[in-house]
């Protein structure tokens, strides 16, 4: 009840497991449930907030200062402007500072208010993340009201009850609900977003699991025409467009759970011959496609600054990852090459299958944690798209 709080707390966040961390709310009003996990980047927290793959999770920065470059409505990632597929939640160590950025529109709790994004600052991030590393993701209810009143007994039952998101299908609720083209390319200074080119050279289809926005105008600069499509597109569907290439995008979620009604439609993909790029998610559902499996990871990987080598060339990248579930390296079939992997668990991140145009990666290549070290992906894949012709 609200007699064992601390005054003037006005949000806390209650652990299934009964732990209540006391704090300050900030942006909505309310309560909402999900898996709680940190994110190590020192940046790009308006992109973390907006990102499809954190649908039902709620986020613990790890880096103590947020905030300071406010928000704008072109950072937004995901597709849709609701919150309920993206992040539910976020957790602060300090209250998020005014904005100081000439791209700023509005400060971040502000923002989160208008989003419906329940915030929680003032705790010890430092502990929370410990806690997850030793003992995995937690499923609890962040709350915040003004009042400081809260039913602690209520919300742990709440926490306790939540089923997770093993066995959960949150693709479908991401995804565009028909298809669309997009036609913005990559960001750069002075000139803002790119625009596309005048006579498209390839022809692509994005199959929409909870896709980001940057993913599409990678593509659109490497001169690809991108239609998106929904999560439940039927592989005839597509190959009646007549792609020279298919991206399997990334989104939230179990993907054994997506791969139920999937599954079929990218073996049918495979089997067609066209190229086929499979990010994060999409990464994921293509190696069940191909024969491997999938399991649900403790901590998962969150965060910009996440090494990674490509087999294939020797190189390291720092990328941006977010995933809870992996690709289970024991159950990788001969058929498939494993391209990448990362060096911060040996975890597998990235994929080929031989003697076709298939391949796929775990991290965010459209992120820029980088910079731009991931970006000769969508160069990979329109070399696939080359040949191909």
């Amino acid at each position: 009840m609200s007699r064992d709080l601390l005054p003037g707390v006005t949000g806390v966040l209650v652990l299934a497991n009964g732990t209540v961390l006391q704090g300050i709310g900030v942006g909505a009003v309310g309560e909402t449930v999900g898996e709680v996990c940190f994110n190590t980047a020192m940046t790009g927290y308006q992109e973390i907030l907006t990102d499809p793959s954190y649908m039902a999770q709620i986020v613990a920065f790890t880096f103590p200062h947020i905030g300071n470059v406010g928000t704008n409505v072109m950072d937004i990632e995901q597709m849709s402007g609701s919150a309920e597929t993206a992040a539910r939640g976020a957790i602060f160590r300090d209250l998020p500072t005014p904005p100081a950025s000439w791209r700023s529109d509005i400060d971040l709790p502000t923002w989160m208010a208008r989003r419906g994004v329940i915030g929680l600052c003032g705790i010890d991030t430092r502990a929370l993340t410990r806690t997850i590393r030793e003992h995995g993701m937690p499923h609890g209810v962040i709350a915040h009201s003004p009042d400081g009143q809260f039913d602690l007994d209520a919300l742990t039952r709440r926490a306790k009850a939540w089923a997770g998101l093993e066995g959960l299908d949150l693709a479908k609720d991401a995804s565009c609900l028909q298809p669309f083209v997009y036609d913005e390319g990559l960001w750069s200074w002075p000139e803002g977003y790119a625009e596309p080119a005048s006579t498209p050279k390839y022809e692509v289809v994005v199959v929409d699991y909870g896709v980001k926005r940057n993913i599409l105008r990678a593509l659109t600069s490497v001169g690809a025409r991108v239609t998106v499509v929904p999560a439940d597109t039927s592989a005839e569907a597509i190959l009646a467009r007549n792609p020279d290439g298919v991206l399997l995008s990334n989104g939230p979620g179990d993907p054994a759970a997506t791969g139920i009604y999937s599954v079929p439609e990218i073996k049918k993909l495979v089997d067609s011959g066209k190229p086929v790029f499979g990010i994060c998610l999409g990464h994921q559902m293509l190696a069940l496609a191909l024969g491997a499996s999938t399991v649900k990871m403790d901590q998962g990987h969150h965060g910009a600054n996440h090494p990674v080598k490509d087999l294939t060339t020797g190189k390291v990248e720092i990328v941006s990852m977010n995933h809870g579930f992996t690709v289970d390296r024991a159950t990788l079939p001969e058929a498939l090459t494993e391209t990448h992997v990362s060096l911060f668990d040996g975890t597998n991140a990235g994929l080929a299958l031989k003697n076709r145009p298939v391949f796929s990666i775990q991290h965010h290549p459209e992120a820029s944690p980088g910079p731009t070290d991931s970006l000769y992906l969508f160069e990979r894949f329109a070399g696939l798209m080359d040949a191909a012709k």
